[in-house]
């Protein structure tokens, strides 16, 4: 339990009816979850709006209302009303949980692509330098070693601070987390402390959601808007929107590229199937990771690594986020840093290659937007050198952003030698009406070159018919997902199962 006052802190507040002198059991935004003694935030959402809930939760046993809009007042409640209530749930929630995140050295990474292998590689870095590390990420959560599954890319605020006070709990040091664009835009993340916070690019996506690229932008850069000024802004530099982002900030600017000139930078040496050769800040490496993203998002972890550069770890010691880089573990140019990076593996679903005894490639790819999808690609015909054909297989989600469907096609087909479109997650759209988007991207000659096959199973089966010695399939748009959606159902559906079941 915990007092109200205290659950309010640092909340701007209009108006209270009531005493706000009391204990509190538990805070709720959703009222089916509200239970004698709870605290219930009415926020306005996409769909509904939880003002119209508030009887309901009031009848549930809710002692304390949270609300933009005061209602019809019931005896022996207590009614807050405050400008934003997403924001107010956000510092709410932190504060409920002691405030978690001042606990830890949190950093946020956001961008439309590398969030997941950025935020992840980071928590495996940390972890091989035997420091106590969490993750939050679209695959799975992490505190310190105990999986929790992940149920979107950014939790709501109330499961958010639990998270990481369970982190805290468990003496973890470091938390890296993906953060979202809807997470910013819808205050998740509000309360939060961050000590860092990385950019990898932006490009097309979630256009269901925001409207336009301007409003996406404005999201994003809102993250680095609001960081302290304690903190630290790593940006990509080869990014046209990169220095945007930290127009603003008052968090100290640090840059990335694998193109030109920056405080962290990578040049590409040597690519195959198997890794890359690099030479990061001076210093050659070997990573088991293939293509210019890669690159990009293994340099963003280099300087993330190098800015955070603690003193060497001992177990049972607090360390604390030093920002020297001269230290003894990161002394030579990170050499610590450089040594772990060259043994850790893509993350799952990314990049992820499955060898056929019939001598192809499989490449299974979360890709799911058309600069994602044009990267892979790209990255696989550079490797290939015209040796071997590129099978593409994928679809685009329902229910999502429909501008970028043509776009999709356009990229699979202009860099591949045959190309199947399929079924993504069609969720409530009609399968066929997806293809039918993603077909318009093409002239009527080139559409006739393109197999459609509903079916993703038989999709998959069709391009391992077509493989020949030599030859790649890329499977793009699932990577790491162990479902599809159909109608509002969830089915199991694994893209490196169905593979490996016809290889």
């Amino acid at each position: 339990m915990k007092k109200l006052s205290n659950i309010l802190e640092n909340i701007p507040i209009q108006k209270v009816i009531g005493n706000a002198d009391i204990e509190i059991d538990n805070i709720q935004f959703d009222s089916r979850k509200v239970t004698a003694g709870s605290l219930f935030f009415a926020t306005r959402g996409t769909v509904s709006d939880g003002h119209t809930f508030i009887p309901m939760a009031i009848e549930k046993g809710a002692v304390a209302i949270v609300c933009e809009e005061l209602p019809e007042t019931t005896e022996n409640v207590i009614y807050i009303v405050v400008e934003n209530s997403l924001d107010a749930l956000g510092k709410a929630a932190a504060n409920y949980f002691d405030n978690p995140s001042e606990k830890l050295i949190l950093v946020g990474v956001t961008g439309t692509n590398g969030k997941t292998s950025t935020a992840t590689l980071l928590y495996e870095l940390f972890r091989n330098l035997n420091y106590r590390a969490g993750l939050l990420s679209t695959v799975c959560n992490y505190i310190d070693g105990k999986a929790v599954e992940a149920t979107h890319t950014t939790p709501d605020p109330i499961e958010l601070n639990g998270l990481l006070a369970e982190m805290v709990a468990a003496g973890c040091e470091y938390a890296f987390m993906e953060v979202s664009s809807h997470s910013i835009d819808q205050r998740r993340i509000a309360g939060l402390r961050f000590a860092g916070g990385i950019f990898t690019n932006l490009t097309q996506d979630h256009l269901d959601y925001h409207k336009t690229m301007q409003e996406y932008l404005k999201a994003k850069k809102r993250f680095f808007d609001e960081l302290p000024a304690d903190a630290w802004a790593l940006t990509n530099n080869d990014d046209k929107n990169g220095m945007v982002m930290l127009q603003n900030t008052r968090a100290k600017k640090y840059t990335y590229s694998i193109r030109g000139l920056a405080d962290f930078k990578t040049r590409i040496i040597e690519h195959s199937f198997e890794g890359m050769l690099l030479k990061m800040n001076g210093r050659e490496v070997f990573v088991q990771f293939v293509g210019k993203f890669n690159a990009s998002n293994l340099t963003a972890v280099f300087g993330a690594a190098m800015l955070l550069s603690p003193p060497a770890p001992q177990r049972g010691e607090n360390h604390t986020a030093a920002g020297n880089c001269n230290s003894p573990l990161w002394g030579a140019g990170g050499l610590a840093i450089l040594t772990i990076l060259s043994t850790l593996h893509s993350v799952s679903g990314r990049f992820e290659t499955i060898r056929s005894d019939k001598g192809f490639t499989a490449i299974v790819d979360y890709a799911h937007t058309d600069d994602a999808l044009l990267n892979v690609i790209g990255t696989i015909n550079q490797i290939l050198q015209g040796e071997g054909k590129l099978i593409t297989v994928c679809g685009c989600g329902g229910d999502r952003d429909k501008t970028k469907r043509p776009k999709m096609a356009r990229a699979a087909f202009d860099g591949s030698n045959r190309v199947i479109f399929t079924s993504d997650n069609p969720r409530t759209e009609a399968p066929q009406a997806i293809l039918n988007d993603m077909l318009a991207g093409l002239t009527a000659y080139e559409q006739n070159q393109v197999l459609t096959i509903l079916d993703r199973r038989e999709a998959i089966k069709t391009a391992c018919a077509l493989a020949q010695k030599g030859d790649v399939i890329l499977i793009a748009g699932k990577g790491h997902e162990d479902y599809q959606i159909i109608g509002k159902e969830k089915h199991h559906f694994d893209d490196r199962e169905v593979v490996k079941s016809f290889i």
